[in-house]
């Protein structure tokens, strides 16, 4: 009886093992390149409104900043470099949302004491994030300043990595960087879709 108990035991692992090693084979096919098609999704904006992907694929410069969360030095960095760009961007028909796990409600308040012209949307599963093969992490307690300045403090559910993409007007992705400094993001971005619409 106990052989035959750590044979099913055994049996069990090794089979545990193997639908692990097959998960892991099927995320990694998942992994986003450039030329791929972007993947469709709805989420929850910080107006508490849907973004709804198909709406705007394919019609249209999609620029998707994936960041770790709100009221952080580099997030916010990031954001403001984008505030401060996007009269040059929506010129060139550019939409730009940046993704991170905070809620729409935190959402919210960042954008309204950055006064940032864009929109922020809700991935607080980690959903879209792994859509684009987006690392998605732990989450963490964050203390924050309100636009008050008075000190506030809250619970993010996850963290994603700080990557970029764009979607190209065909629907697929034109460009993709893991590797993101968040002062130089909204630069870099703004001289990629300029070089691509003058055909050099």
């Amino acid at each position: 009886m106990k052989y035959a108990f750590r044979a099913t035991v055994l049996g069990l692992a090794l089979g545990c093992v193997a639908i692990l090693a097959r998960a892991g084979d099927g995320e990694k096919k998942l992994e986003l390149k450039v030329g791929d098609a972007a993947p469709a999704f709805e989420i929850r904006t910080d107006s508490d409104a849907t973004w709804n992907s198909a709406e705007r694929f394919g019609k249209k410069w999609v620029v998707i900043y994936f960041y770790p969360g709100d009221f952080t030095p580099g997030c916010t960095a990031q954001a403001i470099a984008f505030r401060d760009a996007m009269n040059k961007l929506t010129e060139k028909g550019v939409e730009v949302v940046g993704v991170s796990g905070d809620s729409v409600q935190i959402h919210e308040r960042f954008k309204k004491v950055q006064k940032l012209n864009f929109v922020l949307l809700s991935d607080e599963d980690g959903a879209v994030a792994k859509k684009f093969g987006v690392p998605f992490g732990k989450g963490a307690t964050v203390k924050a300043r309100d636009e008050e300045k008075k000190p506030f403090e809250f619970a993010r559910k996850g963290t994603a990595s700080r990557w970029t993409f764009i979607v190209g007007k065909d629907g697929k992705i034109a460009y993709k960087n893991v590797k993101v400094d968040p002062f130089q993001d909204a630069k870099k971005i703004a001289e990629f879709i300029a070089k691509a619409d003058s055909g050099k």
